[in-house]
């Protein structure tokens, strides 16, 4: 019977939180400060780390933040190993999460057509025919 979390979750989830902690608490760098990790998968044979962040401000360029996380890998990589003990630490890669950058944007557009909506005139909100309690049904 197959386990309801593979390894490969089981060890990306407490890389995960050994990356945050380490994030937060051992750099130095000034770009990696509102630096959050929102997710990590590993390849199957558990050798590349591909590590998501986000931003804590959506509208700030990710770039430097990349350059900073590439810098500080070496680093991380042997906390990493250090903290987790495992015989062969994966090979971090970083890739900016903009999902919550894209949230906002939605909601923006939701916002407008609201908006929009709202201010059609003639609309009192009664999208039925026949009235609003009037069911086809009820005429028995």
């Amino acid at each position: 019977m197959p386990r309801e979390f593979s390894r490969n979750k089981r060890l990306g989830n407490q890389v995960l939180r050994s990356l945050s902690e380490l994030l937060r608490f051992e750099t130095k760098d000034p770009r990696l400060q509102n630096v959050s990790i929102t997710s990590v998968d590993l390849s199957r044979d558990l050798s590349v780390a591909k590590v998501y962040f986000s931003l804590m401000d959506p509208s700030e360029d990710p770039l430097p933040v990349v350059e900073g996380l590439q810098a500080a890998a070496g680093f991380l990589r042997l906390k990493l190993g250090r903290a987790i003990k495992i015989r062969h630490v994966p090979e971090l890669r970083f890739a900016h999460d903009d999902s919550a950058a894209e949230a906002v944007r939605i909601g923006h557009l939701i916002d407008t057509v609201i908006e929009a909506d709202e201010q059609q005139p003639g609309d009192d909100g009664d999208d039925s025919p026949d009235g609003p309690n009037d069911d086809p049904s009820d005429d028995q």
